[in-house]
């Protein structure tokens, strides 16, 4: 299935049985609730036909042969348990949970340089331990996102953290660039997920595990047009209920040159992209883009295309993982002459 063909596909499950979910997981704990999780996860594993293919197609990438049966079921199960820790992370019930923290160095040395910081996710494991490490962050932490199709789940879960809206730019809001430079210009952070845009925006195609793959170029634009430091982010799942957190810096400032404007965009891009790919390789059951994340394969590498993309891929189980940022590059224009950088 590609992309666009599952950002199409409904949420499964009727919202009274998302609710039934979360009251017994919260009402009785994180054990009844992933004890749940096996025959839901088996449900869907059974069923959506399309995210099966995607799971094996990428496993065999990661692992160099056939996944088994048992891999793809514990592949979307990976996937099924974030979801339930997103439960007790945003109702604040961190008891039991192990949260490991790695390069808080690269964050402070960003922080340092009084120009606030982006911070790139991606759909590999957890975004939502960022908010439990956002918790003792200096600065204020927002995440930039698009929620123009939050399903039941996300909605009902979001209920639970009071202070989650004051901490979302949504994109698409009039104001949301502005917004976000007003947070660099104070020296906060502002998170994104970069490995997935949504439909008809503008992505660059760089390799990636094998063959060409497209990725949004809006998370890279913005970071030139604001000239922050880039930091990557990844909250990786390594068993129940404990995720290690890694920091990395990636640039001190994104530039992109007039005269070759889509060779540095192009060169940034794959740059992320490797860098997501080494801790794809060494987490392939922490990767949660359950379609054709190669779609574009036969397009020319590091041509700069609009594809249409799945903001949605996480219907798989429940719902959002936590948001996908949408392109900014249709801001690009504006932010470069209120930044001065880049053409």
């Amino acid at each position: 299935m590609t992309a666009a063909r599952w950002a199409g596909r409904r949420e499964r499950g009727s919202e009274s049985l998302i609710r039934l979910m979360i009251w017994l997981s919260l009402t009785l704990g994180w054990s009844v609730g992933h004890a749940l999780l096996y025959p839901i996860t088996l449900y869907f594993v059974l069923m959506v036909r399309g995210g099966r293919r995607a799971s094996r197609a990428f496993l065999h990438r990661v692992l160099g042969r056939p996944a088994t049966h048992l891999e793809v079921f514990r592949h979307f199960f990976g996937f099924s348990c974030v979801l339930l820790d997103r439960l007790f992370l945003l109702s604040n019930r961190l008891r039991y949970f192990d949260i490991q923290v790695n390069g808080l160095n690269d964050i402070e040395g960003a922080l340092a340089q009084s120009r606030g910081c982006i911070l790139l996710g991606s759909h590999l494991g957890s975004f939502e331990v960022l908010r439990v490490v956002a918790q003792q962050s200096p600065v204020p932490v927002k995440i930039l996102m698009y929620r123009g199709n939050s399903r039941p789940y996300s909605r009902l879960i979001e209920a639970l953290d009071p202070t989650l809206a004051e901490s979302v730019i949504e994109v698409g809001e009039p104001e949301a660039m502005l917004r976000v430079q007003e947070c660099a210009q104070r020296g906060e952070i502002v998170s994104i997920l970069a490995d997935r845009a949504p439909q008809q925006d503008r992505t660059v195609t760089v390799p990636f595990l094998g063959d060409p793959a497209a990725f949004p170029a809006g998370p890279l634009i913005l970071a030139a047009a604001l000239g922050t430091p880039v930091v990557l982010f990844f909250g990786i799942r390594t068993g129940n209920r404990r995720y290690q957190v890694h920091f990395e810096y990636f640039a001190d400032r994104i530039i992109l040159d007039r005269a070759r404007r889509a060779e540095d965009l192009a060169s940034w891009v794959r740059r992320y992209a490797a860098r997501l790919e080494m801790y794809a390789r060494q987490n392939p059951f922490n990767w949660f883009n359950f379609y054709d994340f190669w779609e574009h394969r036969t397009a020319a590498l590091q041509a700069p295309q609009t594809r249409s993309a799945d903001a949605a891929a996480d219907a798989v189980s429940f719902g959002d993982v936590g948001g996908s940022c949408r392109d900014v590059a249709s801001h690009d224009r504006r932010a470069d002459a209120a930044s001065g950088a880049g053409g």
